[in-house]
């Protein structure tokens, strides 16, 4: 099969020093792959003449498709245009296109148009422009040596508008690629060599052109399968086999059959079964509860939450006995339950999760070390307990125990 190559190459010096996370790349890698184009490099680069220069050189010799993103804004350290001249050659015109979209950008929002706003428009005679209708930096497609380099802007919107309305479309008809699929099971409770010795034989097993990928991520195990086939009917059709036969190995531990944020998996059961549910958070601060509002529609669902996060809110808002908590401490399998307890009762839901621990760096004892938490599941009639211990720093511990939280309730949930 003619396997398609791209690297993908994001510039900025606010990528390097840690200011700016690229999530560019990650969402183009994505929607290259769902193109059944392989991305196999990804390159980050200063503002830089010939940093980016270099880059461009490297990657055209491994490559068929080369992504830009970034350095195509009006100020001084933008300099991925006249960098890409220097590299492609010609000369600088003006987009009438793209002129004209920035001067009505402007004066219907009765800004003044700066020079800078109009060298927007400038673009090399050596690329055919891509119209960025989200913004005013179009996106720049350039050849050479028979690699297609593309250019686009590093706003994540205006990038994602150009990609699926322009490049997306021209590299389908360009190019013939096989048919790329995945399919991923998320499976909690057993460690990854537990999980990977079970399934030995069914690994041992698989077809060359498939390939099985272990996912490790904050206390759950995403196994994920991937195939390459001439089409996509073949491709789905040993997808299918294969994900069978791999959710009969692990059908005990097994969390979901796609790769989905706990968030989503618990609502459907909760959207599924008709029940409500909400949060009493303390060591979390409201993690768990902003992790399951993200999805849409979520208000069917979950009906809100109480971060307890001082004691006097534990014991005012949620009604936990301060003698509880004198006696066994905030982090407690006793005061989790009350937690659980009182906010059943204030938010008036069907289920509840509760949670209480040590994220750190400090306030650890011997007896509760750092990464020490309780959580309490369940509904009026059954409220279930569990302690567990995280050994990472404060943000992954909050995170991880968001994660086993929601993962408990949804335990409870499905008996």
């Amino acid at each position: 099969m003619n396997r398609i190559r791209a690297s993908i190459i994001t510039i900025g010096d606010e990528l390097l020093i840690g200011q700016t996370i690229d999530t560019n790349s990650a969402w183009m890698g994505t929607r290259l792959n769902d193109a059944g184009i392989w991305v196999q490099r990804r390159v980050a680069v200063g503002d830089d003449r010939q940093a980016i220069l270099s880059a461009l050189e490297e990657e055209s010799a491994k490559s068929k498709v080369v992504l830009i993103t970034g350095g195509l804004g009006p100020t001084a350290d933008d300099i991925t245009k006249p960098t890409l001249l220097e590299y492609f050659g010609g000369k600088m015109v003006r987009d009438e296109a793209t002129y004209t979209r920035v001067m009505g950008f402007f004066e219907s929002r009765g800004l003044p148009v700066l020079e800078r706003n109009v060298a927007q428009a400038m673009v090399p005679d050596s690329c055919a422009v891509l119209q960025n209708l989200r913004g005013t930096a179009p996106g720049m497609w350039f050849e050479k040596n028979d690699v297609i380099f593309v250019s686009l802007p590093g706003v994540p919107f205006e990038m994602k508008g150009l990609m699926e309305n322009e490049v997306i479309p021209r590299l389908r008809e360009r190019f013939h690629t096989p048919a790329l699929l995945h399919q991923t099971l998320i499976t909690s409770g057993m460690g990854e060599s537990f999980v990977a010795e079970r399934i030995r034989d069914f690994e041992a097993a698989m077809p060359a052109h498939i390939k099985l990928a272990y996912l490790p991520s904050y206390g759950l195990l995403k196994l994920r399968l991937t195939t390459e086939a001439p089409d996509k009917i073949t491709a789905a059709a040993e997808m299918k086999d294969a994900h069978q036969a791999l959710k009969s190995l692990v059908a005990d531990i097994l969390v979901a059959e796609q790769d989905l944020p706990m968030g989503v998996i618990l609502g459907n059961i909760l959207l599924e079964k008709g029940l409500t549910a909400g949060t009493a958070e303390s060591c979390t601060g409201g993690r768990i509860a902003s992790q399951i509002t993200t999805v849409p529609g979520s208000s069917r669902y979950f009906k809100g939450s109480v971060v307890s996060y001082a004691n006097e809110t534990k014991t005012s808002v949620l009604r936990v006995s301060p003698e509880t908590i004198r006696q066994h401490g905030a982090v407690s399998e006793q005061t989790v339950r009350e937690m659980a307890e009182g906010a059943l009762a204030v938010l008036n839901v069907d289920c509840v999760m509760a949670v209480s621990g040590i994220m750190g760096p400090d306030g650890g004892t011997d007896e509760k070390p750092v990464g020490t938490v309780w959580i309490a599941v369940g509904g009026k009639e059954n409220i279930r307990t569990m302690r567990y211990h995280f050994r990472y720093d404060r943000a992954r511990n909050t995170e991880m125990t968001a994660i086993a939280a929601m993962n408990e309730l949804r335990k409870w949930l499905v008996g």
